[in-house]
């Protein structure tokens, strides 16, 4: 992030002057999509949908094949071994699919259903997982910097394009929303498989109860489906933008206080004394936040799916 802001800040021609800084530009432009402004590629517009691939598309193509080649190829070195006790890798991969299936799948869809809906969430841990992890790597930032300051690339080239913007993924709203609508028709497909279609909606609010109180009970139900995969989005998106934000804006104090004072030795004392510290620290606690939230949203997704299945009132 810091060779970002040094990529923002930095003159573009020896001896240049470089610009006023603008502390919220270049965050916006950290944590948003590359947008349709800078697609990396171009792609027709259908149905009043442009369909461009943008630098969050390119990362979850990246996360998705990253995951697919490495479990993949992990599996197979396993399969070609004569001894069925996993090592390496293979060992820690086991330990996960046994985490999610015994402590997560198990006690919220019970044992009946956890080979059906272990996979998903697994899919789910693992791919949040690994979308987080990278967002934390700053690649791309100084692929930019070397951009900047070595390759000079067009500003049309591939290269240009795909160093701008942000990339984390799974801050990106929409991405957080398609893995929560991905869980809220899980909740209908279990609820549907356990007890049939018509009993599952049926099960959405008690049974026996005076008529009159399911003109106030079943908005309010039909209002928690919705209410359900809207928090699972907000709430993981939200995390993985909000650190960022909080680290690049720390690290604006740097180039906010050489333009205050006009001097490089001020931006540099207060990098040295605040800026650095405090955002190493925040970014110890993403690689917390990281965790935490591929296991929050897998388990909530766990618990949504439990209660399709196992209705109590």
């Amino acid at each position: 992030m810091f060779a970002l802001l040094l990529q923002e800040h930095a003159p573009e021609h020896a001896g240049e002057t470089a610009g006023k800084f603008d502390a919220g530009k270049t965050i916006i432009d950290h944590v948003s999509n590359s947008g349709l402004d800078h697609p990396l590629i171009h792609l027709p517009t259908i149905a009043g949908i442009d369909f461009s691939v943008t630098k969050h598309v390119f990362m979850l193509w990246l996360v998705a094949a990253a995951v697919f080649i490495i479990v993949t190829a992990t599996i197979r070195a396993y399969l070609k071994q004569d001894r069925l006790v996993p090592t390496g890798f293979m060992n820690a991969l086991e330990a996960l699919v046994e985490f999610i299936r015994d402590s997560i799948a198990t006690p919220n869809v019970g044992r009946k259903w956890v080979n059906t809906y272990t996979p998903l969430l697994l899919t789910f841990f693992v791919f949040i997982f690994s979308a987080n992890a990278i967002g934390l790597i700053p690649l791309f930032d100084v692929l930019g910097l070397v951009n900047h300051f070595v390759i000079h690339a067009d500003e049309q080239s591939f290269l240009a394009r795909v160093v701008h913007g942000g990339t984390t993924s799974t801050a990106n709203y929409n991405v957080t929303g398609a893995l929560a609508t991905i869980t809220f028709l899980s909740i209908i497909v279990a609820g549907t498989k356990a007890h049939g279609f018509v009993k599952h909606w049926m099960n959405l609010v008690p049974h026996g109860l005076a008529w009159p109180l399911y003109i106030l009970l079943i908005p309010i139900e039909l209002m928690g489906m919705f209410v359900k995969p809207f928090a699972l989005t907000m709430r993981l998106a939200a995390n993985m933008t909000g650190g960022h934000i909080a680290i690049l804006a720390i690290l604006s104090f740097v180039f906010i206080f050489t333009e205050m004072f006009s001097q490089a030795f001020a931006g540099i004392g207060v990098g040295l004394a605040v800026s650095v510290p405090l955002a190493v620290g925040i970014s110890a606690l993403e690689i917390i936040v990281v965790l935490v939230q591929a296991y929050v949203f897998t388990l909530l997704s766990a618990v949504f799916i439990g209660m399709a299945i196992h209705v109590h009132h």
